[in-house]
């Protein structure tokens, strides 16, 4: 395997940079182009050595810096590799990276450096997608789950599932293979239902995880959506605690869509403010309103805002053609009394509501709870969560299989066709933390990953 180099640490300047290199010839590479306090000294693992960076061609000096060597396997590589602790400006750092690979380094690709960390056994494929997950947390929650799947604790899951599948696959070919073996007993078809089932239900627990773990992970796409005038820019203003969009009497003042993210108890929420739903009235409003369809089109939820004082006959209409996750959120609840507020609950029964004054910030905390509980529903909850979509689809085809396979069994076909539905299941769940894998999944996977990662 060829030596790899690359910038580790954010474009831009900062008070100190990172070149990681990794690979057969980090060290000497490093011998190269390192010229310590004591001539000839000799480079130890997990030491950081003071010296200077040399380009070896021209003798001149390129910058000081700290030096670490971590000899494989007790690297983040698993290979030997080399960090530089220089300072952190675009163009010093890029000369120490130019002589590492003069020296014989080739530059790293995207996640390379994480993907020899999986491919040298360092992490499994679901950690090493933690990665990533760590370095874009938005929020402490997503943190903590991005750290817990660092840890392994998805990969524990999956081998508990693999383990139990494994025995139960081992038992039904011993059948298959050794049929005339006293010491072979035969499984009933009640026992193989029922290891199935467990496996079933583990699957299924992991898979009802998924659009909370995204959301979290993601953020939640959250679109303000009402008629003009109805409040929507105060709301929003009211959320993010500042005055983020315009506030007038006149209806239609936002013609575009404002954005901004807020984090609620955890879950990063990317919060929408778009056009008031009515008929255009010239073409930049025309435009702005397709956007408002846009923005509904990709959203997660909807708030719905309605003026509590005005006619709503309309926003009810609106309504019933909106087929996403929606909490209506009845606004200007300082306007109106006990009265009309019971004739809009009932009038928008079936409906989450939540009644608010945004204009003086009431209901706002109940506001914000209602969207945490759109996304956690278990607050607190202590078992794994998924994150991803490429596990979703493993842990979908992995429970056809099995679904498969009781239907083997209460048809009574041959066992043979268990066997067979058994090993996809565990090939599927080894995808996962890719223990079967192909070149092309892990090309997609780490090219998300940034250069130096």
């Amino acid at each position: 395997m060829d030596t790899i180099a690359a910038i580790s640490t954010p474009p831009g300047e900062g008070g100190i940079g990172v070149v990681r290199i990794s690979g057969p010839s980090a060290l000497h590479i490093a011998k190269r182009i390192f010229r310590g306090r004591r001539e000839g000294m000799e480079l130890k693992s997990h030491r950081l050595y003071h010296g200077e960076i040399v380009d070896p061609e021209r003798g001149e000096r390129i910058d000081e810096v700290l030096l670490a060597f971590l000899k494989g396997p007790h690297s983040y590589t698993g290979e030997d590799t080399i960090e530089i602790y220089g300072h952190g400006g675009t163009l010093v750092l890029t000369r120490v990276l130019e002589v590492a690979l003069r020296c014989g380094a080739r530059l790293a690709e995207p996640g390379e450096f994480t993907k020899r960390a999986f491919l040298n056994g360092r992490l499994d494929l679901s950690q090493a997608e933690a990665v990533i997950d760590v370095i874009r947390a938005k929020t402490d929650l997503s943190l903590a789950i991005a750290q817990d799947q660092l840890k392994g604790r998805l990969s524990m899951e999956i081998k508990r599932l693999k383990d139990g599948l494994t025995d139960l696959l081992a038992h039904v070919e011993a059948e298959l293979d050794f049929p005339e073996e006293e010491d072979v007993d035969e499984l009933s078809a009640e026992a193989i239902i029922s290891g199935i089932s467990e496996a079933r239900r583990g699957i299924e627990a992991l898979l009802a995880t998924y659009e909370e773990g995204i959301a979290l992970r993601e953020g939640l796409k959250v679109v303000i959506l009402g008629r003009p005038n109805a409040g929507k820019s105060s709301l929003l203003n009211a959320l993010l605690m500042e005055e983020r969009a315009i506030v007038t009497p006149i209806p239609g003042t936002t013609r575009d869509v404002i954005e901004e993210v807020l984090d609620i108890k955890g879950v990063p929420v990317r919060l929408m403010d778009t056009a008031g739903l009515r008929e255009a009235k010239d073409e930049v409003e025309s435009i702005g309103l397709r956007f408002t369809r846009e923005r509904m089109e990709a959203a997660d939820l909807i708030l719905y805002v309605i003026d509590g004082s005005g006619r709503v006959d309309e926003d009810l209409e609106v309504l019933r053609g909106i087929k996403k996750r929606v909490i209506v959120v009845i606004n200007k609840e300082d306007l109106i009394d006990e009265v009309r507020l019971r004739e809009l609950e009932a009038l928008f029964w079936g409906y989450k509501r939540v009644v608010t004054s945004a204009l003086y910030g009431r209901g706002i905390d109940g506001l914000k709870d209602a969207i945490y509980r759109e996304v956690v529903r278990h607050p607190g909850r202590t078992e794994v969560i998924i994150t991803r979509e490429r596990h979703k689809v493993c842990l979908e085809e992995a429970l056809q299989a099995l679904s498969r396979g009781e239907e083997v069994l209460n048809k009574r076909l041959p066992r043979e066709f268990l066997a067979s539905e058994l090993r996809i299941a565990l090939d599927r769940l080894g995808r996962i933390t890719g223990e079967v894998t192909t070149e092309e999944i892990l090309d997609r996977i780490f090219s998300h990953f940034c250069v130096g990662k």
